[in-house]
């Protein structure tokens, strides 16, 4: 033993594992003198447990946060994930509700259709299957051959031909692609729509054709489950595009958009239900009595308040008025109960059909989309068409009113007694200077000396900036709001959009003369035609509306729209007196190109210029409108026609372009109404003859009968019996007119006669120039003596039958009234 304690180097190796152990022994514990220490103190021990009760107590913390949090804010999605495993379900689809017109004519309702689909994965499966039964009948016949029948010959079908037959087939009849289909076929998947809303015929033919497949120069019938169908909805618009932009129309996924449609779509769409079924370890269903079903709700039947006679009157109208004057920006009318608020038509040409509303349905437009090379710029502009085409231009979309506000201020002027009905007295040179700027009149050299009448008949705007200098611009302002155009309306369609208006703080003496003859603010037409009926009603603002009620599927009403009174803006003597002097307007020249005889009717015209900088007088743009309402004594409905952008080329004012079309709407729905006309001895004098039914007449009595109506005859034939008569039974002409009658063996078929251009003439030169080319007319519009003939059908040069009726319009083409 070496001094010092050290082991000798011969015992190094037999102890080396009590050497290592007391190395280690030696790195935790301390020796004295050779005594091992007494281990770890008291206080080490409880740091040492501290630290893992510490441990222990956050990983507890931990995992109960983790838990509450998972039972409070997750409860939900887990409670899913364990039900996915547990229980299967079945969506069954509520029944979309039907649109009705207020006479229950059916607007919009669902039928069932399909969904064609492929699932690809069975679709490989069952053309290895016959890829399997053709190895079988090619060894079939091997054998055959070999047992001494050398001509059998195996049935083999090519699968890639059958796939591709398929693909054909179902491209043809769904209108898609054949690329799309063989995609479709292709794809990892079990399940891929092929074409959604498929008629039932039509997917009836698909399946009879999947289950019996023949190829060329086969006898083998192939029948294929890997294309089927799924039931679906479709949304149908027996009426096509009218009152489309009411109606509005669905998504694809069955819910509304726009109209009628978005905006009562919680009610329309119902409920889903479904069908829940218990699953067993193994994922698969249960027994039925282990399911539950919660059936569908089906949704509510809407009815509104747009009446589809009426409605038709009013776009067909419209419809001519966009083909004569072809406005830029669309045309649009709407009819209003002035007593209730409750919208009877409501249309914006050009519209869409619902049907297939990504049509664009104007072909003009559509023309010019398809010109669109670049594919970014062509998709912008299809959008663009969509957005226009769909948008109910009453609701969503403002406009300058211009003459048709004067209504307004001259209200304000009567209510405040600033105007005198009887004694006022307006003078018009044809200017007048607001704050340093002169402001012209329509006639430049001015009206002169004026009544009220005659202020609303000749549309003078001094004498409205002279009313609105007398009202001020604080009860100027306080009647443009009372009269609702500083708000929304609240009608029930979406999307609609507020007026643009010169506030208070901003008005000075030209911006009030400006507003008080209707330039500067923009309105939108449910605006202006609401505060119009307040104007002729008795003064109350109403709240207009389109659904009058809400049926569930068994008949309860769970909601109903009636009248709602917004406010009394005027009093039942201002409101009479305004009534008044628009009947004036209409029955005194200017506006009385809607003036129909034995009818009492009130109404003003506006042109508006756009605001567009300084433009040359051939590039600036215009809106054209007119608003009456009849009967003027009692108004039962309030009427707006407008045209945005008419052609400048040609007489662009409101009187023109506007107010032929509401004369020729309210004489077909005053008698729908129940209202018929009630002619003075003036009217008496004027009216029409109707023509009446001659044919088989003897010919002394029938000319006794034109006799009596003030009506001409010219005779052909040598008989005495009538077998053939123009105009036709029914026909309207002017008195004095010629009823053209064949008898005998005489030919019946009428000479042909060339229409002459009578636009513009006088009513007297009009009539020289159709009965010296052998035609009959009859004239609508202005009962006044200075107009001329603002428009005439058929169109000149037209080839018709001698003694045919021409229609004329007469009116004034200036911008008055």
């Amino acid at each position: 033993m070496q001094k010092g304690g050290g082991l000798m180097p011969e015992q190094t190796g037999q102890n080396s594992k009590r050497q290592i152990k007391v190395a280690k022994v030696t790195k935790n514990q301390h020796w004295k003198r050779g005594k091992k220490s007494a281990g770890p103190s008291r206080s080490m021990k409880l740091r040492a447990n501290a630290v893992i009760l510490s441990v222990i107590l956050t990983a507890a913390t931990a995992l109960t946060v983790n838990l509450a949090h998972i039972m409070l804010f997750q409860h939900d999605e887990y409670t899913a994930m364990a039900n996915s495993r547990q229980f299967g379900s079945v969506i069954l689809p509520a029944a979309r509700g039907s649109i009705y017109d207020t006479n229950g004519t059916i607007l919009a309702q669902s039928a069932t259709v399909y969904k064609i689909f492929v699932d690809p994965g069975l679709l490989a499966k069952e053309l290895k299957m016959v890829e399997t039964r053709n190895q079988e009948l090619i060894e079939s016949a091997a054998k055959k051959r070999a047992a001494g029948e050398v001509t059998a010959q195996a049935d083999v079908i090519d699968t890639n031909e059958l796939k591709a037959q398929l693909a054909a087939y179902l491209a043809e009849t769904l209108e898609i692609a054949q690329e799309d289909v063989l995609e479709a076929f292709a794809k990892d998947s079990h399940y891929v729509i092929l074409k959604k809303q498929v008629e039932k015929s039509k997917a009836d033919r698909i399946i009879e054709y999947i289950n019996d497949i023949q190829m060329p120069g086969s006898s083998r019938h192939i029948a294929l489950s890997a294309i089927s169908r799924e039931s679906d909805t479709k949304r149908y618009y027996p009426q096509n595009e009218l009152a489309a932009a009411v109606i509005g129309f669905n998504y694809a996924d069955g819910h509304g958009f726009y109209g009628v449609e978005k905006y009562y779509d919680s009610y329309l769409s119902g409920l889903d239900g479904r069908t829940i079924t218990a699953r067993d370890a193994n994922g698969n269903e249960m027994p039925y009595r282990y399911s539950k079903t919660y059936p569908a709700q089906d949704g509510d039947d809407v009815y509104i308040t747009i009446d589809m006679a009426l409605q038709t009157y009013l776009e067909n109208e419209i419809t001519k008025l966009v083909e004569e004057f072809t406005p830029a920006k669309r045309a649009c009318g709407l009819m209003l109960n002035a007593k209730t608020g409750a919208v009877l038509a409501m249309a914006s040409v050009g519209g869409f059909d619902p049907n297939s509303p990504y049509e664009i349905y104007d072909p003009v437009r559509a023309a010019e989309v398809d010109l669109i090379t670049d594919q970014e710029a062509h998709d912008k502009a299809k959008a663009e068409a969509w957005e226009d085409q769909w948008r109910n231009k009453c609701v969503t979309e403002t406009y300058i009113p211009g003459s048709v506000f004067k209504v307004y201020t001259a209200s304000a002027g009567l209510e405040e007694n600033k105007v005198d009905y009887n004694n006022d007295h307006f003078y018009c040179n044809g200017v007048i200077t607001v704050a340093g700027k002169p402001i012209h009149c329509a006639m430049r050299s001015g009206h002169k000396d004026q009544t009220f009448e005659q202020i609303l008949k000749n549309s003078c705007n001094p004498a409205f900036i002279e009313i609105g200098q007398r009202l001020g611009k604080e009860t100027f302002f306080e009647y443009f709001a009372s009269f609702g155009l500083t708000e929304k309306t609240g009608i029930d369609l979406p999307g609609e959009t507020s007026s643009y208006y010169m506030p208070l703080e901003k008005m000075g003496p030209v911006e009030l003369a400006a507003c008080s003859y209707g330039q500067t603010n923009s309105l939108s037409p449910i605006e202006m035609v609401t505060g119009y009926a307040a104007v002729v009603n008795g003064g109350y603002l109403l709240k207009p509306y389109v659904v009058s009620k809400i049926v569930d599927k068994a008949g309860n009403i769970v909601l109903s729209n009636e009248k709602t009174v917004r406010r009394q803006v005027i009093s039942e003597e201002t409101s009479a007196e305004m009534r008044k002097a628009l009947q004036y307007v209409v029955d005194h020249n200017g506006g009385s190109n809607a003036y129909i005889k034995g009818y009492k009717i009130g109404g003003k015209s506006g042109t508006s210029q756009k605001i567009m900088g300084d433009l040359l007088a051939e590039d600036q743009q215009y809106v054209a409108s007119y608003c009456c309402f009849a009967p003027a004594d009692d108004p039962e409905i309030v009427l707006l026609i407008m045209a945005d952008e008419p052609d400048n080329t040609k007489p662009y004012y409101g009187s023109t372009v506007a107010a032929p079309f509401c004369r020729n709407v309210l004489e077909k729905a005053l008698p729908y109404l129940g209202y018929y006309p009630e002619y003075t001895d003036a009217d008496q004098e004027k009216r029409d003859v109707t023509i009446p039914m001659l044919i088989d007449k003897d010919l002394a009595a029938a000319q006794k009968t034109l006799d009596e109506l003030e009506l001409k005859s010219e005779i052909i034939g040598d008989g005495t019996i009538i077998n053939m008569q123009t105009p036709i039974t029914g026909s309207t002409v002017s008195k004095g007119g010629t009823v053209l009658l064949y008898t005998g063996t005489a030919n019946a078929e009428p000479d042909p006669v060339t229409v002459p251009l009578v636009k513009g003439m006088t009513i007297e030169e009009a009539n020289e120039a159709l009965t010296e080319a052998g035609l009959n007319y009859v004239a609508k519009g202005s009962g006044a003596q200075n107009v001329t003939v603002l428009m005439q059908s058929p169109a000149a040069g037209t080839v018709v039958d001698r003694w045919t009726v021409i229609s004329i319009d007469v009116g004034s083409s200036e911008d008055d009234g």
